[in-house]
């Protein structure tokens, strides 16, 4: 009978939300860091799936449209290495802005602790 009581309740309630209050940097900076890499890292082979690049590299030799000729075959190297040049960039902007995103979850929390401590003192 003692143990169905709101006492007994409500302290398990409060346990359990002290315990998943100082759980939560522990699973911040193991398993959701994990699961933001595996993200990002999915993220970024997507974008290179569609820009291209591989394909576009892998084919630089060869001529477009079939056309065999000297100029036709200049010609297509050079708009295709234009192709990789630009696709290269777009492929590292997109690696900057992944990195953003993981620094920005690395110092997360640490930048709302140091403003609450901030706050909390002054």
């Amino acid at each position: 009978m003692l143990n169905h009581n709101f006492l007994t309740y409500g302290t398990k309630i409060i346990l359990q939300g002290i315990g998943e209050i100082l759980y939560f940097p522990v699973w911040w900076y193991s398993v959701g860091l994990g699961r933001l890499i595996v993200s990002l890292v999915y993220f970024w082979l997507n974008q290179e799936k569609t820009l291209g690049l591989s394909v576009w590299a892998k084919n630089i030799f060869v001529p477009m449209y079939g056309q065999r000729d000297i100029a036709s075959r200049a010609i297509s190297f050079v708009m295709r290495l234009i192709q990789i040049i630009l696709r290269t960039i777009a492929l590292l902007s997109w690696l900057l802005i992944l990195l953003l995103i993981l620094f920005i979850w690395l110092s997360l929390p640490v930048a709302i602790s140091f403003a609450l401590v901030w706050n909390v003192s002054h």
